[in-house]
């Protein structure tokens, strides 16, 4: 490379720093072109793999090998002493921003491939939810983390900053102090996130119940969580709600679901006709899991009794649909079979006596006057 630029050295200065970048960015360019061509050859031995890894590192190698050959290509170039620290320090500093931007998308490549491993599409997916969830805060933090190494190497680059190290870290402590106590919420959330993600009182999708709304736990974020209602729409809670308030946990321990469905009828009902058409209804539906089914009369009052169906399901979301199927069915049954023991109001009539007529008395003359 020294031979290259040397031959250069009469011509003006820009000529060799143009070369040097045109080079850089060709050489960057081609490497690049040859790790994903390996990439793709080699998807045939794990095509998830190494379809992860192009999909990720196809943007963040753009600069990361042009950089690196400029960082060496200058000092064998003819550069003004006073600007080379400059040139140095601003390579260095897109080095470090570039090789982070890499490592934060291996951490995505990682998180694939474990998800690919622990699939929550299964029925029972209790032990891969538990993980999921604490991959994603895992890369989450590890993501801060380097970034903030990042800025720290960054900030190393500046002479001033290495020279009053002792005294910047100093002022560094107290001002995190106070920077702890302007932040105090954040940093409660954020270690409420790291308790939520070892403890697990909710795992990604999860079925919960708050603030009187019945859903999904979708994202567990650093400092919130995102629970998808059952209609569609988001409901975002710091993450600290489910650290200091009372929620339901329906998949707590199993992603199975008990599902009930109520029926108020008359007293006039048959129960066996209706057992035994409940019973025909699930097994012929694929949504129930074939291990529970119960029917009871559980209340009862003036006018109706009340009957309730038990069966479960292998997740929430079929859960839902199969407590709707049963209860299509069993109305359709009734109205066909037993149309007399829908919820109906009786009344009696019957004559007071206050409304009775009352007779006449006659008249000693007869006329009744």
């Amino acid at each position: 490379m020294s031979e290259i630029f040397g031959e250069l050295n009469g011509a003006p200065a820009w000529v060799p720093a143009v070369l040097l970048v045109t080079l850089s960015l060709a050489a960057g360019f081609l490497i690049r072109f040859l790790l994903l061509r390996v990439i793709r050859y080699w998807q045939s031995r794990d095509r998830k793999l190494f379809k992860s890894l192009e999909l990720h590192l196809r943007g963040s190698m753009f600069l990361f090998i042009p950089l690196l050959l400029i960082n060496v290509g200058v000092n064998y170039i003819n550069v003004a002493p006073r600007s080379l620290p400059f040139i140095t320090t601003t390579l260095n500093i897109f080095i470090i921003m570039s090789l982070c931007s890499i490592l934060i998308r291996m951490t995505n490549v990682a998180q694939d491939m474990l998800f690919i491993r622990y699939d929550i599409n299964l029925s029972n997916n209790l032990r891969a939810r538990k993980i999921r969830t604490q991959i994603m805060y895992v890369k989450k933090v590890a993501i801060v983390l380097l970034v903030f190494i990042c800025l720290v190497l960054i900030l190393l680059n500046f002479p001033a900053v290495r020279k009053f190290g002792t005294t910047i870290l100093a002022g560094a402590g107290v001002a995190g102090i106070i920077i702890g106590f302007a932040l105090q919420k954040s940093l409660v959330n954020l270690f409420a996130g790291i308790q939520i993600a070892f403890t697990q009182p909710i795992k990604i999708d999860d079925a919960v119940v708050v603030e009187n709304e019945w859903g999904w736990i979708e994202e567990i974020n650093l400092t919130y969580v995102v629970v998808r209602i059952w209609d569609l729409r988001r409901l975002v809670l710091p993450i600290t709600y489910f650290t200091e308030n009372a929620f339901q946990n329906w998949t707590r321990n199993n992603a199975q679901i008990l599902g009930s469905v109520f029926l108020y009828l008359d007293y006039s009902m048959p129960l066996e006709p209706l057992r035994a058409h409940f019973e025909k209804v699930l097994s012929e539906t694929k949504l129930w899991d074939g291990e529970a089914k119960v029917l009871q009369v559980t209340d009862t009052s003036e006018k109706t009794m009340t009957i309730r169906l038990l069966m479960t399901a292998q997740n929430s979301p079929t859960a839902w649909d199969l407590r709707c199927y049963v209860r299509e069915k069993m109305i359709a049954f009734i109205q066909q079979n037993y149309p007399q023991s829908l919820p109906h109001v009786r009344a009696t009539l019957a004559e007071s006596a206050a409304e009775k007529p009352v007779a006449q008395k006659s008249s000693p003359n007869g006329d009744g006057a």
